[in-house]
């Protein structure tokens, strides 16, 4: 069993590794037994996060042409679908190079705007290096002169995807190898709600009087580009961005600015609090609605409920000029939403931005508490 644990206030909770992670133990350990012409038993994987894991293989077969394994999911205690599942790899050689594809129960990329290609296998970005630097390293451990094809495979993995948001994404006929860490941290809903309440409590009793709120991964690395000083003095509230503002009025700071990604934060636009796609989503009504208010033409908003992510939506826009418009409608939402929710009683701001088109905008206050964050946390 994985032994790593995290905190959320005082509950305890056993972590995991993503399919991502088996997909590249049980790629690394095929290799390996293909090259060498021998069975292994376990695995040592190094996760982006830095943790080494030490996996058991599973089901491991040999023959002149081809080696494949297994290593089973272990989604510690976040409830996850995926956990206990089997995700295989096969490796063949071929002349050169590292080639990756999905087999049986993974699922192939049918709509524009994912992780992947139109086409392609539903194997994440990071994930795929994962693979190709755990197959690069047991090639260059026996001096190949040759390269590997890898096949990735999770037997009942298409009945498994119809419990998850898969088909909609317009991901179709199996699960998609993803993780950008490698580890699966557990997302207990009381507890991270606590851990929120906790944390903002102990920034107002360090003294800060403005507070800064990231939605996830994304936010963070957005706070390290454009404002590091803040890093390590934010406070990231996942989807629970209602109760967040919630305890930011209760422990009576001035002012808070929200920051995340569109892709979440657009739901805002809807008085949606909640962003877990399980609790409501509305994406692309939001931006059909105001799509509407700035006279966007029908034929252009008709495809945006096909989009299966924001940033395809907003390329839709982009197309035909109209993004800034909208977008600048979008935020003037969103600032009606965040307004309501606080009623005056604390000044408030959001800052959207995505990977392609950088910082989409900022609400009316936005700037003012930037530059109270700036002076209060630089001081």
């Amino acid at each position: 069993m994985f032994e790593e644990y995290i905190y959320h206030g005082k509950k305890k909770l056993r972590c995991g590794y993503t399919t991502g992670s088996c997909a590249a133990a049980a790629s690394k350990v095929a290799c390996e037994m293909l090259v060498a012409q021998e069975k292994k038993s376990s695995v040592e994987l190094m996760t982006p996060k830095g943790i080494i894991l030490k996996l058991d293989v599973l089901q491991a077969r040999i023959n002149k042409d081809n080696a494949s394994c297994a290593v089973k999911k272990d989604s510690g205690d976040d409830p996850d679908v995926t956990n206990g599942i089997l995700v295989f790899s096969k490796a063949e050689k071929i002349p050169s190079g590292i080639v990756v594809e999905g087999g049986e129960g993974v699922g192939r990329v049918t709509k524009p705007g994912l992780d992947q290609p139109v086409g392609n296998a539903a194997i994440n970005s990071v994930p795929r290096k994962m693979i190709e630097s755990a197959v690069s390293e047991i090639l260059e451990k026996y001096d190949c002169r040759f390269g590997i094809r890898i096949t990735i495979s999770v037997p009942g993995g298409a009945e498994i995807a119809k419990k998850t948001f898969n088909p909609r994404m317009g991901i179709e006929g199996g699960i998609s190898v993803i993780g950008t860490t490698g580890i699966v941290e557990p997302m207990s809903s009381s507890a991270l709600i606590e851990t929120i309440r906790t944390e903002e409590s102990q920034r107002r009793a360090e003294g800060y009087r403005n507070l800064v709120l990231t939605i996830g991964n994304y936010g963070n690395s957005f706070l390290a580009e454009k404002m590091p000083y803040a890093v390590k003095k934010s406070v990231m509230c996942s989807n629970f961005i209602g109760e967040a503002i919630d305890f930011s009025l209760e422990y009576g700071f001035e002012s808070v600015i929200i920051i995340g990604h569109v892709g979440k934060l657009v739901k805002l636009g809807a008085g949606i609090m909640n962003t877990h796609s399980s609790q409501a989503d509305g994406r692309m009504d939001v931006l059909v609605t105001c799509g509407v208010l700035e006279n966007v033409d029908i034929n252009v908003l008709k495809r945006i409920p096909g989009c299966v992510t924001v940033d395809s939506a907003l390329d839709e826009l982009e197309k035909v000029g109209m993004r800034e418009k909208v977008c600048r409608r979008l935020l003037e939402k969103i600032e009606f939403y965040l307004e309501a929710k606080v009623k005056g009683e604390i000044k408030i701001g959001a800052v959207l931005f995505s990977e392609k088109y950088g910082i989409i905008g900022k609400t009316g206050r936005a700037n003012e508490i930037i530059e109270k964050v700036s002076e209060e946390y630089n001081g």
